[in-house]
């Protein structure tokens, strides 16, 4: 009895595994590379974008050396895109830039790849590989595409991609402050002051390099953030903070040439 229904149990099994495979492995069908795009296309009209992605890559799969094939990749990576499958999108579109490197539409290819690791920039409080990832492929676009009609719109995200880096210097710099670990905190403010000028955060990061540099009793250092904060941002809270703080001490805002804040800011500006 017990053989019997143990050989039951592997016919079952069988059973099960040869449906499965069966399941896995669709039965190739070869059909005209125009209906397998118009066919995308209509998912792509219906919003499944899973399912046009995967019609656009059949027809690189079936016709690769059609002129359809080149607009198919593309499109593959825009439906992944769409689709929030950003890692696949990536590829794709990487892969268009390189089969396809002269393609009038190869900027929007390195726009797609900007656009997905600019969509996956988290907040300040957690890793911002992705935002470095943004602010490389931006920066691509801009430097290889400045004239594409992308490029506006990658002007304005990197923009708001350095502000968000320069949010994360500021977090960790104030961390660093409050537990007085003060030359920490300065090399995070002073990553804000020389790398990141256009963005937000430069009248604090200034201000805490006065608060960080008196507690240490580097009265120059002080005295020159403060200057420089007074020169550029004169009727900011952050400078009325500064200015006081260096008069509790007897001091006013000064500006030393030798500074790296002064170089730093002067060889930006």
């Amino acid at each position: 009895m017990r053989l019997v229904i143990a050989g039951a149990l592997v016919l079952f099994s069988m059973a099960l595994l040869g449906g499965c495979s069966g399941d896995a492995e669709l039965p190739y069908e070869e059909r005209p590379v125009e209906q397998i795009y118009n066919k995308a296309m209509d998912y792509m009209a219906d919003e499944d974008y899973a399912k046009a992605a995967n019609e656009f890559e059949e027809v690189e799969r079936q016709h690769p050396y059609s002129t359809w094939a080149r607009r198919a990749t593309l499109m593959a990576a825009y439906a992944d895109y769409k689709y929030n499958n950003y890692d696949a999108s990536i590829l794709t579109a990487q892969r268009y830039i390189s089969l396809h490197p002269g393609s009038k539409d190869v900027a929007y290819a390195y726009y797609l790849i900007a656009l997905c690791y600019y969509e996956q920039i988290s907040d300040v409080g957690r890793d911002q590989q992705m935002t470095q990832n943004a602010l490389t492929a931006l920066t691509v676009l801009v430097v290889r595409f400045p004239q594409s009609e992308y490029a506006r719109d990658a002007r304005l995200k990197l923009d708001l991609t350095r502000d968000h880096l320069a949010g994360k210097e500021m977090e960790i710099g104030r961390y660093y402050l409050k537990r007085h670990e003060y030359i920490a905190a300065i090399n995070r403010f002073r990553v804000v002051v020389e790398k990141y000028q256009t963005t937000s955060h430069v009248p604090e990061a200034l201000h805490r390099l006065v608060e960080a540099y008196l507690s240490l009793g580097i009265k120059t250092e002080a005295q020159t953030a403060a200057a420089i904060l007074g020169y550029n941002y004169p009727g900011s809270d952050w400078y009325q903070d500064s200015y006081a703080l260096l008069a509790g001490q007897g001091l006013k805002p000064e500006e030393d040439k030798g500074s790296w804040i002064s170089k730093a800011w002067h060889t930006v500006f």
